[in-house]
């Protein structure tokens, strides 16, 4: 569905050249539900708006929905949706007329899309909203009703750019189960970024990692947790004596990390913890050393972050590639 070589992107600043995207490779099968996760600045944003035909590529080449990134934006356009993280609808219009709307501006007969705008208010509960202006909707119902304008001329290929950013808990999983429903009961295949580890662990079969412009990691949720950071063993010794010990035995597990120590506790990630740790407890009971306390931790996505970045998801530090001083006419779209 997606199919991208050396996507790149340069943009002109007055403080001189900035390569938001340095190269992007990137497959995605039809059917999937893919997360696409980076720190802020990370090439991110831009790649999403490559493939989306918001942004011009500076070099690189891209197959999207079946059709040349480059040599046909308009076809790639009338085959996705696009669910912008900022939202597209106006207040003051109602739900209905919205959906409609933008429906016609794809060639759908007013009839057709009248008839699908009623079905998708059904599917993404928003039943009985119809005529209600969009301003006076919750956060969850215009959220979903964004859903609905992308999926109006129903696209073989979703976007959603950060789907449930200024959610309360309840709504965001609400729309969790929506955003499984495009590809479970409509056959879509989901290409989704968002700043919620939870969000990518529940919802994406599997996961694209981008930092400095280049994807430097991906796979499953759990594939990439044992690849990258593996379970975390927290020993803490009865007494400061057997601390030296403890991290000497836990250094010679398979595929052991350093071990770290912290007063009389020590850490070490190793892959598959669970089956390692029993060993480690009879080695180390062998020599004779007492453990006062024992913990397994899985891995989180927030520990990947760590490992391949040095930083989480979520720091908020300058984005390079959204710097008010990029060159308005240099983004211009496809």
């Amino acid at each position: 569905m997606i199919h991208a070589r050396g996507l790149a992107r340069t943009y002109k600043t007055r403080r001189g050249d900035v390569d938001a995207v340095r190269g992007v490779d990137l497959d995605v099968d039809a059917g999937e539900i893919v997360g696409f996760l980076g720190p802020n600045g990370a090439g991110k944003t831009t790649t999403l708006r490559m493939l989306t035909t918001l942004l011009r590529p500076t070099r690189g080449e891209a197959t999207v929905a079946g059709a040349d990134l480059r040599g046909d934006p308009g076809t790639v356009r009338r085959r996705i949706g696009y669910v912008a993280q900022s939202g597209s609808t106006a207040s003051e219009a109602r739900a209905g007329e919205e959906v409609v709307d933008h429906a016609l501006l794809y060639g759908v007969p007013r009839d057709v899309a009248t008839a699908r705008g009623r079905e998708l208010f059904g599917q993404l509960e928003l039943d009985g909203l119809w005529d209600r202006k969009a301003g006076s909707l919750s956060g969850g119902q215009r959220r979903r009703l964004d859903i609905a304008l992308g999926l109006i001329h129903t696209p073989r290929l979703v976007f959603l750019d950060e789907p449930t950013t200024g959610l309360d808990p309840q709504a965001r999983a609400n729309l969790w189960t929506h955003v499984r429903g495009l590809r479970d009961t409509r056959g879509s295949t989901v290409f989704l970024t968002t700043h919620y580890l939870d969000e990518a662990d529940a919802l994406c079969d599997r996961i694209l990692v981008i930092d400095s412009g280049q994807i430097v990691a991906e796979g499953s949720p759990e594939e990439l947790k044992q690849r990258v950071s593996g379970d975390a063993i927290v020993l803490t010794a009865t007494a400061p004596a057997d601390v030296a010990r403890i991290a000497a035995v836990s250094a010679q597990l398979q595929g052991a990390t350093t071990p770290v120590v912290d007063g009389l506790a020590v850490e070490v990630r190793v892959p598959q913890g669970r089956t390692q740790l029993a060993g480690l407890l009879r080695a180390l009971d062998a020599d004779g050393v007492e453990i006062d306390g024992v913990e397994l931790r899985r891995p989180t996505l927030d520990d990947v972050f760590l490992t391949l970045t040095g930083r989480s998801l979520r720091d908020g530090e300058q984005r390079r590639n959204e710097d008010t001083d990029v060159d308005a006419t240099d983004g211009a779209a496809a």
